[in-house]
């Protein structure tokens, strides 16, 4: 008899071991999924990251070819002036300038506002010429101009620090381009000069005054 329920409470501590071993067992398994689970998402989000990181430094790198390539790209067309014979004088009396619109000369000490601004009417010229100055690109039309082309350029010019826009009813062309000393004539908003003449002349290398202000000035 004795013997019997000494038998009785073995088995039962075997089975109770048994079970406890399994529980462990099913533990040891439930971490280890636990843990694969998030490896991979770790792995997955850090691999997401990667590919966001990589795409966007790809698209970026692809922007500063085009820009490269723009800037590179000879302007047809392109009218160069003696920068040496353009005055840059502050005066208060009225200035005659040579070209329509101008592209330089003595200018009133005052500058237009040309951080990306875009004016519905006609603007002074000297104070225009000293943004110029400053590094600005002045976009220019008159009436031959197409609507869709001016809102288009009004865009591309909003976007752009150091550049400012004006109707110009005197000028030749429908939309010409003006930076200190240099100009061009564009037949639309699309012309692939647009690129080559902003990525060239925005502060470019003809600048007589680089990273002087385009803010604080004159406002129409």
């Amino acid at each position: 008899m004795g013997s019997a329920r000494k038998n009785s409470s073995a088995d039962r501590r075997a089975r109770i071991e048994e079970m406890r071993r399994a529980e462990q067992a099913r533990e040891r398994r439930n971490r280890l999924l636990t843990i694969g689970i998030s490896t991979v998402i770790v792995v997955g989000l850090v691999g997401f990251g990667s590919y966001l990181f990589i795409n966007e430094q790809n698209k970026q790198d692809k922007e500063d070819a085009k820009v490269e390539a723009a800037k590179n790209a000879d302007i047809a067309g392109l009218q160069e002036f003696d920068a040496k014979k353009l005055g840059r004088n502050h005066v208060t009396t009225p200035v005659t300038y040579p070209q329509t619109p101008p592209v330089g000369g003595d200018h009133d000490q005052a500058w237009m506002n040309c951080n990306g601004d875009v004016y519905e009417k006609a603007i002074p010229d000297k104070h225009a010429v000293h943004s110029l100055e400053h590094g600005a690109v002045w976009v220019t039309y008159n009436k031959q101009a197409k609507d869709a082309d001016i809102k288009a350029l009004q865009e591309k010019v909003k976007a752009t620090p150091y550049s400012l826009m004006s109707p110009v009813e005197g000028q030749k062309g429908a939309l010409m381009l003006t930076a200190w000393g240099k100009q061009v004539t564009v037949d639309s908003a699309k012309d692939k000069r647009v690129e080559s003449f902003f990525a060239k002349y925005v502060q470019g290398e003809q600048t007589p005054e680089p990273g002087a202000a385009c803010t604080n000035g004159i406002a129409q």
